[in-house]
């Protein structure tokens, strides 16, 4: 086999999305143990902004995008996929923002026949991202209230669905009625929009006083404190990731004197890190998509030339649900 060029972006410094540019790069065949994925379509994440705004530095020059889903064209020794499956992958390297790819073959995960690509693309980080908060961080039951930010992004549609499922009470932050809207119709029972109301004040009066056992906040900065003040004693803060920029340092005894509260700072990557939790995780979100729990709400597609905009586009809080960049 020889090595054949693709299309991929690259960014040579961190900045802004000015920084990623597309090019021919040179793709070698798989070796062993590693395989070919040809891309049908590439799922965009908020911490794909991070790594090229070096808030979560990586090795430079180097690739972008950890989300795609397509079709093994070549296999190297050792590896249990043949050429034609279907598959898809999150957590593997950083450069799905490319048409095709050498990647190890532990990290992919095979998508079932009824999941086109680009729901497959859409839904496996943010899918398998749900799966880990409401299942192994913190086990949500039936009957319990959360509070979850963000409620109209990727992560929040599929959450409240998710959550709902459970039979959870679910409460939802959104910046506009346009939002409110939506993350109604994915299963929240309370919206709160935080550009209009108190975040924390409007919690408690959902909850008789109470507040909540579990808060999970992706935006960071702008919700830490509201977060914090939505919990009962000895709630849980589940912060995710920094949108809005990262918290300010906590001071441990805030904790003590809001009663003992708990806060964790999982990732994705620490709860995929076995190929067998890789797996199950990923075989979770497939089989609640397949049974109609989830619906995958694609709000926008891009060609791979414009991810630039793309990035624009999410920064800015102008998308909705799931970004998709089309090949």
């Amino acid at each position: 086999m020889n090595t054949k060029m693709v299309k991929a972006v690259r960014i040579a410094a961190t900045g802004g999305p000015e920084v990623m540019q597309l090019m021919d790069v040179e793709l070698p065949p798989p070796g062993a143990g590693m395989v070919t994925v040809e891309h049908r379509a590439i799922g965009l994440n908020f911490i794909d902004t991070y790594h090229r705004s070096g808030l979560y530095p990586i090795p430079l020059p180097s690739g972008l995008g950890m989300e795609a889903a397509g079709v093994v064209s070549a296999v190297g020794e050792g590896v249990e996929f043949s050429v034609g499956d279907r598959v898809a992958y999150c957590s593997a390297l950083f450069g799905a923002y490319a048409e095709a790819v050498n990647l190890p073959a532990s990290r992919l995960v095979p998508v079932p026949d009824g999941i086109d690509f680009d729901i497959a693309a859409a839904v496996l980080l943010k899918g398998q991202t749900t799966e880990f908060l409401l299942q192994r961080v913190f086990s949500l039951q039936p009957g319990q209230t959360c509070v979850f930010h963000a409620a109209a992004g990727g992560v929040g549609l599929l959450f409240g669905q998710w959550a709902k499922s459970l039979g959870a009470v679910v409460i939802g932050t959104v910046g506009s009625p346009e939002k409110a809207a939506l993350a109604r119709a994915h299963g929240y029972d309370h919206v709160i929009d935080y550009r209009q109301e108190d975040v924390a004040a409007r919690v408690r009066e959902v909850t008789g006083g109470r507040g909540v056992p579990i808060v999970y906040d992706g935006v960071g900065r702008d919700t830490f404190d509201a977060s914090l003040a939505s919990l009962q004693a000895r709630g849980m803060l589940v912060s995710f990731g920094n949108a809005s920029g990262k918290p300010a340092p906590l001071d441990l005894q805030t904790l003590a004197s809001l009663g003992s509260l708990y806060v964790t700072r999982p990732t994705l990557l620490t709860y995929t890190a076995t190929t067998d939790e890789l797996r199950a995780s990923s075989a979770a979100v497939f089989e609640r998509v397949l049974s109609g729990v989830l619906r995958v709400n694609i709000g926008q597609r891009y060609p791979l030339a414009e991810v630039a905009r793309a990035h624009a586009d999410l920064e800015s809080r102008m998308t909705t649900g799931s970004t998709v960049i089309s090949l």
